[in-house]
């Protein structure tokens, strides 16, 4: 026998760790990451790769044409960071001010990075292509949607595979779930209107303040008494904004919040209630409220075959104790939820906490602190490859969901 996936990955691992610094130090944010894609291609350099960019974004997708003219697998890996100050205190941390690889997302890269030059070694053998895809924009910019739309991904792969480290889940731990995994994400704005005066005298006025706390009190008992907790829906007011001064009632009381679902109907549902209940709190005051919503990420919908396609991959490549099923989806969001709505395919979770480690005291995503173990990229490498190898060989075919 040759060598296995994790034992070529392993291999490449200094490689992969130093691009992923050389990226952590040089967060970018949005959907032009010049920098992180520069650093892509000089690391794909003189692999048998066709690129793809250009249009509305600085993503690339990278296209190996194995042997045979088979199926075609999409294996994806987010490239942006997030506004914010890192505290880690890392000797590659963050060289860019208010921003950081917060969410992985330079991990993501050298796995995939890993992943590319693994497959390009053993071209000849693969039944089919894969798309390697690099994409900006992912925290909040939608930057697969951009992709796609410009036409990086078409035709359209057979199936579409992506990997995120948790830096608080047990090490080299995979885990997936199929049906929704992660939710629906949209903002909420409402603006209550009255009519400002004299704080002496609110008699003389009508105050949007009480008005506005009486909105955000009635949307708790609206999701508890008017969302099934099977379908369910989290509302959260985040930003409450009105007045200038001490003495003066305001004209307007702002509100601004985020909706997270796990269906496209609840999703639909949450709105016009929400519509409904802030105009109609405001109306019996004699006020005015006017809502709008800024819809986000869709439900992140892990097509069953793949997710049991996943499992088997990782046990038959790694052991039974490398995989574990969720129970229940996680209340985030993320892009990839727009390839997967055209694809069938799925996302999975890799613990990234170092070894032996209490993980459940690890810093989550999205902290200032966040750090991870860089070993276990080796493994989402080996794991990004092996399922590509499989896929192209058998396609769906030999799981059941």
């Amino acid at each position: 026998m040759g060598s296995t996936w994790l034992e070529e990955a392993t291999a490449l691992l200094p490689e992969l760790v130093a691009l992923r610094r050389d990226i952590h130090g040089e967060p970018e944010l949005g959907l032009q990451n010049p920098k992180t894609t520069a650093k892509v291609k000089a690391a794909l350099a003189g692999l048998p790769l066709d690129i793809r960019e250009g249009g509305s974004t600085t993503g690339l997708v990278a296209m190996l044409r194995g042997g045979g003219n088979g199926r075609t697998v999409l294996l994806r890996g987010d490239t942006d960071a997030l506004p914010m100050t890192e505290d880690t205190g890392l000797a590659f941390a963050s060289r860019t001010a208010g921003a950081m690889h917060a969410c992985g997302h330079d991990s993501h890269v050298a796995m995939l990075v890993g992943a590319a030059k693994l497959l390009c070694a053993r071209r000849d053998s693969l039944a089919g292509s894969v798309q390697f895809m690099f994409q900006p924009g992912e925290e909040g910019y939608h930057g697969a949607r951009h992709m796609l739309n410009d036409g990086l991904i078409d035709p359209l792969p057979d199936a579409a595979f992506a990997l995120h480290v948790f830096p608080n889940a047990p090490h080299g731990v995979f885990t997936g779930k199929a049906g929704p995994l992660l939710a629906s994400a949209d903002v909420i704005r409402v603006t209550v209107k009255g009519r400002g005066g004299h704080a002496s005298m609110p008699h003389d006025a009508l105050d949007p303040v009480p008005i506005a706390c009486e909105i955000v009190m009635a949307i708790q008992s609206f999701v508890t008494r008017q969302v099934s907790v099977f379908d369910p829906a989290v509302v959260t007011i985040g930003k409450i904004e009105a007045g200038t001064t001490n003495n003066v009632i305001p004209e307007t009381a702002f509100l601004l919040g985020t909706i997270r679902t796990l269906s496209a109907k609840r999703r639909k549902a949450v709105q016009v209630g929400l519509k409904q209940l802030a105009e109609g709190i405001a109306a019996a005051h004699g006020a005015s409220a006017a809502v709008t919503f800024e819809e986000g990420f869709p439900v992140t919908h892990c097509d069953s075959r793949a997710v049991a396609f996943g499992e088997a991959t990782a046990v038959a490549e790694f052991g039974a104790e490398s995989w574990h099923s969720m129970a229940t989806p996680v209340m985030g969001a993320e892009d990839f939820s727009y390839v997967l709505e055209k694809v069938p395919g799925a996302m999975f979770f890799l613990g990234a906490s170092a070894q032996g480690s209490d993980w459940t005291q690890c810093c989550g995503l999205h902290s200032n602190h966040m750090v991870m173990d860089e070993a276990v990229m080796a493994r989402g490498s080996a794991m990004h490859a092996a399922l590509a190898e499989r896929f192209l060989r058998e396609g769906f075919g030999t799981v059941s969901s």
